[in-house]
């Protein structure tokens, strides 16, 4: 028996790869001991030690299940988070939004870190192409930083793209940090009357294809985005494809979102990913998400100075894109503050103001770096 491949593969064994496998193993522990977005970290985790195996064929180019996986299904079309929009869309429900307009402004507010985080990389020394993707990572809106990376094809990607869905995990403890240390405990026990108006079938129909329209006149590079989350959306709100709109939440919404991780974890070859840049891309990426966060809180505190009814500044956090675990972080910490007090429906609607406007601005972003 020859055991001379058994002895390549050691030889090719390097200690980078070995430092992934930890990687990998740390982000499988928090999908699975901690909750934390598994069907994502979980498969992403996995990829990662797949991928940095010695001599492993998954990353062979052109037959490799892996390498063909990205390069078919995000490099070459971006089909996967575009897919992954459709199920999206149809979770939503734009009733909440609807029902008080005013939180449109609170999804865009959210996105001012961003462009901050832009300018600041940029400073640093990132090519503006590189420097736009990392600023996205801000919105916590995984699909969408794939779409502006890979659009502007930044050397980056897989930094970017690893540190955007690891935040998006992590919304439940950066959030509180940030909405307590810009919030006083009056302002987080302030009350809010949701009203129940009935949003007419024709209103919920007709939301989707002017977002639609609106989108490609104002942005038409986020059109691939918005187009498939409001494909989905009006799906659910037509009414004669509920099995349909059933499968596109579950089932087909987690089975993208399962090949969408291990398709990632391309991404995350050692000699792609151990680098000093994604040390900063990460410190980056927080500071984006950060000041998000605190954009959106402080825009609520604004809009409260000219409101006759105040909004809880909380709401203000849920206007990024990362729905439905932002809106979820402030109706606890509302609970938490006054146990009668129920935020839920008010967060959500500026969650899915800021899933819009996420991509919104992600199209503007590419629209601009390539102008």
């Amino acid at each position: 028996m020859d055991f001379s491949y058994l002895i390549e593969a050691f030889k090719e064994l390097t200690l980078s790869q070995v430092a992934m496998w930890i990687i990998g193993g740390v982000l499988i522990y928090l999908a699975i001991k901690k909750d934390m977005e598994p069907a994502l970290l979980l498969p992403m985790g996995f990829g990662a030690i797949l991928v940095n195996l010695p001599l492993s064929p998954v990353i062979k180019e052109g037959t490799g299940i892996i390498s063909s996986l990205f390069q078919v299904g995000i490099e070459a079309s971006e089909a996967m988070p575009l897919l992954l929009f459709i199920g999206i869309g149809a979770m939503i429900d734009f009733g909440p939004l609807l029902s008080n307009p005013k939180l449109f402004i609170l999804g865009g507010a959210a996105q001012f870190g961003i462009f901050v985080t832009i300018l600041l990389a940029a400073m640093i020394g990132f090519p503006l192409e590189d420097a736009a993707s990392i600023g996205i990572i801000g919105a916590a809106d995984g699909p969408t930083a794939i779409h502006v990376a890979n659009t502007l094809k930044s050397q980056y990607m897989s930094a970017i793209v690893v540190v955007a869905y690891s935040y998006m995990a992590l919304v439940p403890i950066v959030q509180p940090i940030v909405i307590k240390a810009c919030t006083t405990k009056k302002e987080r026990m302030i009350r809010m009357k949701y009203s129940s108006s009935d949003i007419s079938k024709t209103t919920r129909i007709l939301f989707p294809i002017i977002v639609t329209i609106l989108s490609a006149l104002i942005a038409p590079e986020s059109l691939s985005l918005v187009g498939m989350l409001m494909f989905g959306n009006l799906i659910r709100e037509c009414g004669v494809l509920a099995s349909l709109s059933d499968t596109a939440q579950t089932v087909f919404a987690n089975i993208i979102t399962l090949l969408l991780g291990i398709t990632i974890s391309f991404q995350m070859q050692a000699d792609k990913f151990l680098r000093v840049e994604t040390l900063i891309i990460m410190g980056l990426g927080l500071f984006a998400f950060i000041f998000d966060t605190f954009g959106g809180v402080m825009c609520a505190k604004i809009m409260n100075l000219f409101c006759k009814e105040k909004i809880n500044p909380m709401i203000g956090a849920a206007g990024i894109s990362a729905f439905p675990m932002a809106a979820r972080v402030v109706q606890k910490m509302g609970l938490k503050e006054d146990s009668s007090n129920h935020l839920l429906m008010h967060a959500v609607g500026a969650n899915v103001s800021g899933q819009i406007a996420s991509a919104v601005v992600g199209g503007l972003i590419i629209g601009l770096v390539m102008g």
